[in-house]
């Protein structure tokens, strides 16, 4: 399939191109192009207002004697779009911008005339420190002095941030760090753990600091002969164990050994604090004399026991009475 548009030409062999005849056109030639203006300006004819981007059919011819570095420099000629004034313009490479030559005024643009104003105190400031030293002197102390003002509100900037941070990056790092071997982990974590316990606070722990003792059971045999003189009860020590028995059988030699009349003593686990020096006293006189009148009463019981069984004894004691009434 052949192209649509064919963009190479056929040249025959007998083709010289010296044979074809050159036009004679002038030096300064205008061509015709197709622009948008550069800048805001009004015509000084009739007073019409163009704006920066109205597009116009121009004409271009070069400067003659005129360039800047070797870079040629254009003129554009333009018609109003009222009274079809001309208005020329050209090419500014120095500055990147254009100059308005003739027909119309270039609007006021603040922005141009700010940048050239600092240029140019630009330019006064270098050639007074070039002329006066000490005003370098003093430009060059200021601008120190600023520096170090600014290194310190930066400080004061940090040391804020620093105190308002909640996340502690450095634990963060080290949590999820691979350079931490799986034993030195496991380490971590039972410290953590053991120093999470120790800060625990149950709320049944004694405020006064005192330590709570368990006094284990004890079972004690009293025959007769210990029945009238009981011996007081032992107090055992936070870590001293209480004597064991073994349960007796029938088929031991003990039992024949023990009477009818044999007690067997048993004692309830007592919870007590661990007392202060001076209240232990107290504590071991107030059993002795718990014991103390456990024995008095067994004794009265006694006593009063076989008086009265006796009728008779009553009845002589009552006669007796009424005789010395009598």
């Amino acid at each position: 399939m052949s192209e649509r548009k064919v963009l190479n030409k056929y040249y025959p062999p007998d083709f010289d191109p010296s044979k074809i005849p050159r036009m004679k056109l002038s030096k300064n030639r205008q061509y015709t192009v197709r622009l948008m203006a550069p800048f805001n300006m009004r015509c000084k004819t009739c007073g019409e207002y163009i704006y920066k981007g109205k597009k116009f059919n121009a004409r271009k011819e070069d400067v003659e004697h005129e360039t800047y570095l070797g870079i040629r420099i254009y003129r554009f000629y333009i018609k109003c779009t009222r009274c079809l004034q001309e208005i020329s313009f050209k090419t500014d490479p120095k500055n990147t911008d254009y100059e308005i030559e003739a027909g119309a005024t270039r609007n006021f643009m603040a922005l141009k005339m700010a940048e050239e104003q600092a240029r140019r105190e630009e330019e006064e400031l270098r050639e007074e420190e070039a002329s006066n030293p000490m005003k370098m002197l003093e430009n060059r102390t200021q601008q120190s002095r600023n520096e170090i003002e600014m290194l310190e509100s930066l400080e004061e900037l940090r040391d804020l941030n620093r105190r308002q941070e909640t996340v502690d990056y450095a634990t963060m790092l080290q949590q999820y760090s691979n350079k931490e071997t799986e034993r030195e982990r496991l380490e971590r974590q039972e410290r953590e753990d053991e120093e999470y316990i120790k800060s625990v606070n149950f709320k049944n722990k004694v405020s006064d600091g005192s330590k709570r003792i368990v006094a284990e059971e004890i079972i004690e045999e009293i025959q007769e002969k210990d029945a009238a003189n009981p011996k007081p009860a032992k107090m055992l020590k936070p870590n001293e164990t209480g004597p064991t028995f073994k349960k007796p059988t029938a088929s031991s030699s003990t039992t024949k050994g023990l009477s009818s009349t044999d007690v067997v003593k048993r004692k309830q686990p007592l919870v007590v604090l661990k007392p202060k020096p001076k209240d232990a006293q107290k504590l071991v006189d107030a059993v002795v004399n718990a014991d103390s009148l456990n024995e008095t009463s067994a004794s009265s019981k006694q006593v009063k026991g076989p008086s009265s069984g006796g009728g008779l004894s009553l009845l002589s004691a009552y006669s007796d009475s009424s005789e010395d009434s009598s």
